[in-house]
């Protein structure tokens, strides 16, 4: 794919979309074959991008994301207002449970794309391995900030949502809409959501939205246990009194 009349920022996003979780180095080639860019272009564009420190050079001739982008990241109000607000109950959470405790935001351009996004996330040595990460992008649907988050939204939010399937990301994954909706319809009711080995065998998630707070997008805690020691009783009501402290600090900040 050639670049005329493609403008350098447009560019430049093209190359650093090319970095995930699966492929967090990249050799030129490979930036190359993934954006399509003339080799001429791309050399320059790398260049330019190592310079300003948006990406760092690393062994093996490959690239990673540089500093400077991660510290242009933290001026995000997810870090300066959500997180930082958020950690202190976070870690209560944490202390109560001993368990994952993740925070997540509704990132939605549109129903029909909408993820959710981990802005926050604490855990320790006996803690549940997950796959989350600061910054990772997860299904709404086999979540459990994902399944608090799609039970904030409207009707006509949600009939966008369903339009499109549902991917399985384990055999107990729930892909039907109606029982998806059912699900969400207790998770109002209970003031929590729930998922069980939906995204990882062996994991049971209990999470609560926040609830509305202006300037930030729709968000979401939530806690990863094993299924074995799993006790929702107690720890929904946990999860929904740190959700509850986090927007009561949220708005009073």
């Amino acid at each position: 794919m050639a670049d005329d009349g493609e403008g350098l920022l447009t560019r430049a996003m093209r190359v650093l979309q090319c970095f995930t979780d699966d492929e967090p180095a990249l050799t030129a080639a490979r930036i190359g074959e993934l954006t399509g860019l003339p080799s001429s272009s791309l050399h320059r564009l790398l260049g330019q991008l190592t310079t300003f420190g948006m990406l760092a050079k690393a062994p093996g001739h490959r690239y990673t994301i540089g500093v400077r982008l991660w510290e242009l990241g933290e001026l995000s109000p997810l870090s300066l207002e959500l997180r930082e607000t958020a950690l202190p109950h976070m870690l209560r959470l944490y202390e109560a449970t001993g368990e994952n405790v993740h925070l997540a935001v509704l990132e939605a351009p549109t129903p029909e794309t909408a993820i959710a996004l981990f802005v926050g996330r604490i855990t320790g040595s006996g803690s549940i391995p997950t796959l989350s990460r600061m910054g990772g992008r997860h299904p709404l649907h086999t979540t459990g900030v994902g399944k608090a988050l799609l039970a904030t939204r409207d009707e006509l939010w949600l009939q966008r949502f369903f339009a499109h399937p549902l991917e399985r990301e384990t055999t107990h994954s729930i892909t039907s809409e109606t029982e998806l909706r059912a699900e969400l319809e207790r998770a109002r009711t209970r003031g929590y959501a729930t998922t069980h080995e939906e995204m990882t065998l062996g994991n049971v998630s209990v999470a609560a939205p926040l609830g509305a707070v202006e300037g930030l997008p729709q968000a979401a805690v939530g806690v990863v246990v094993r299924l074995d020691r799993a006790d929702e009783r107690r720890l929904g009501p946990l999860v929904v009194q740190a959700a509850r402290d986090i927007r009561t600090a949220l708005l009073s900040r």
